[in-house]
């Protein structure tokens, strides 16, 4: 198909001419224009965060970090002549500009930049990173407000146009914005040598379910943050073990789907052909007492009708270590159950309860998992009752049956009336973090339908916190659903040593 070169209405208009003639600067040119698109993204992104550069910075940097090197070329693309007729010491500073855009390329974070997988918001927030400096000593304002229309032929065969785009308009705003990059040349390179690709490729595993500024705010937190950096960490060493989950058809009784295994309910139909090989009286009997076989139907998940809250503490008694635990096992049990096809909810309290954050399209609110700090003493009476209340309240519009996972302290005491109020609307499950020499002595364990205890000395050394989360994980398969099965966590003969012992919780003293 023949592309449409730009219109002279849209030449005319700085709007449109001020960005695109602004690539006459450009040194990456993409093989596709879907990629230039999402240049414009970024470019109204940062706008959105106060970080106003020309288009030119923002698409060249952008795509060093969002696509492969195959997908790009790398080149001037019009002659120093048509820069210097334009634009003060135009020449020299397209060479500067050109030499900081190499030494950027070869960054960690840029040659990984097709393992990373980042999003738009992502990519708006690591260029802010990089040249939020720029923006700041950029003392002269564009000449333009960009509003480029999303229109990928604007930008097929471009080159040809770039010198009257270039020309249409005064150019000191970027001028101004490549002297400031030359000013700022080795703090830029800084700050690309110190993004955390670890917190980028957790990003690109997990996603964000939400988009646009807020999103962007909660990823600036994260890769701030020093102790999001713990967590991502900690993240990684467990979620390969939850990332090859599949959604798993439960096993029914219903005439539909396919059979799945065998059980001793069922309809006359479905019965197991060799039953009728019994004697009467030996049939009669295996009936009787409910012997005899049956295939099992398969369920479609959404029969169930779940939905999973992840409570996690926020308090001060959850800093370090214990933080760090909490919060990489909800990321990763949250990932565990949308990979079984559930619903899953994250909410943080201390002595309050914070908002709801749901996951939505299959993706975690990471950032706001990483980058969350309650500052709010802690009052768990307060906090259980007002969770009492919002389910009550939800199960007359939402037919979901609830499953609360807590992530907390192990001197978490909750009134036992509040817990045996949140038990009347949901299962309940705990993960409990022991202090240093402390031990569990709480008087609502056995309202609880599972709970897991994590000791100080487990915390303390990698392999084993690892081996720990992994065995938590695995227990979870089902464990809210049946009543009472706590699982210790210690490791008794040294750090590699982890062992599980399941054991009953004591009757309940009503």
């Amino acid at each position: 198909m023949r592309s449409v070169p730009v219109a002279d209405s849209q030449l005319a208009d700085p709007a449109v001419a001020g960005p695109l003639g602004s690539l006459a600067l450009s040194y990456v040119r993409p093989y596709s224009s879907s990629l230039a698109l999402r240049a414009l993204r970024w470019l109204e992104g940062l706008e959105r965060l106060g970080v106003v550069l020309p288009f030119c910075l923002v698409h060249d940097v952008g795509l060093l970090f969002a696509a492969p090197r195959e997908q790009l070329g790398v080149g001037p693309r019009v002659g120093g002549d048509v820069l210097a007729g334009r634009m003060r010491d135009g020449a020299r500073l397209a060479e500067v500009y050109r030499s900081v855009l190499v030494e950027l390329g070869e960054s960690e974070a840029a040659r990984r930049a097709a393992q990373l997988k980042m999003n738009d918001d992502l990519i708006i927030v690591v260029l802010s990173r990089l040249l939020g400096t720029v923006a700041a000593r950029t003392a002269v304002p564009p000449a333009y407000r960009p509003a480029v229309p999303i229109d990928a032929s604007l930008f097929d065969d471009l080159e040809p146009q770039l010198p009257a785009l270039f020309a249409a308009t005064r150019r000191e705003f970027e001028a101004a914005a490549l002297g400031a990059l030359e000013s700022g040349r080795l703090f830029v390179l800084t700050m690309a040598d110190a993004l955390d690709l670890d917190t980028l490729r957790l990003f690109g595993m997990l996603g964000s379910e939400a988009a646009g500024a807020l999103a962007q705010v909660d990823l600036l937190a994260a890769l701030e943050s020093p102790e999001a950096n713990d967590i991502v960490n900690f993240s990684l060493e467990i979620l390969p073990s939850v990332l090859e989950t599949k959604t798993r058809p439960a096993a029914g009784t219903s005439a539909s789907h396919g059979y799945s295994g065998l059980g001793t309910r069922g309809s006359i139909d479905s019965m197991v052909l060799t039953e009728l090989a019994w004697d009467d009286l030996e049939l009669v009997r295996r009936i009787a007492d409910n012997e005899v076989l049956y295939f099992a139907r398969e369920q479609s998940k959404d029969e169930q009708k779940r939905i999973h809250y992840l409570l996690i503490d926020a308090s001060a008694s959850m800093r370090g270590d214990r933080q760090t635990f909490a919060r990489g096992m909800a990321i990763a049990t949250g990932k565990k159950l949308l990979l079984e096809g559930e619903d899953v909810a994250f909410r943080f309290f201390d002595s309050r309860l914070y908002e709801l954050h749901r996951s939505r399209n299959g993706q975690l609110p990471t950032a706001h998992l990483l980058a969350f700090r309650g500052e709010r003493g802690r009052n768990p009476a307060r906090v259980f009752a007002e969770l009492s209340t919002e389910l009550d309240m939800a199960r007359h519009r939402d037919p979901r049956s609830p499953v609360v996972h807590l992530f907390t302290h192990a001197a978490l005491y909750i009134p036992r009336e509040m817990v045996q109020a949140v038990r009347q609307h949901a299962h309940l499950a705990a993960v409990f973090i022991l202090p240093s020499g402390g031990k569990l002595d709480l008087d609502y364990l056995d309202l609880l339908n599972a709970h897991w205890v994590v000791d100080h000395a487990t915390l303390a050394h990698g392999v084993a916190r690892a081996d720990a989360a992994k065995s938590i994980l695995t227990e979870t398969q089902g464990a809210p659903e049946r009543e009472g099965a706590p699982l210790s966590i210690r490791p008794p003969g040294g750090p590699r040593s982890l062992r599980g012992t399941s054991q009953r919780p004591p009757p309940p003293s009503e």
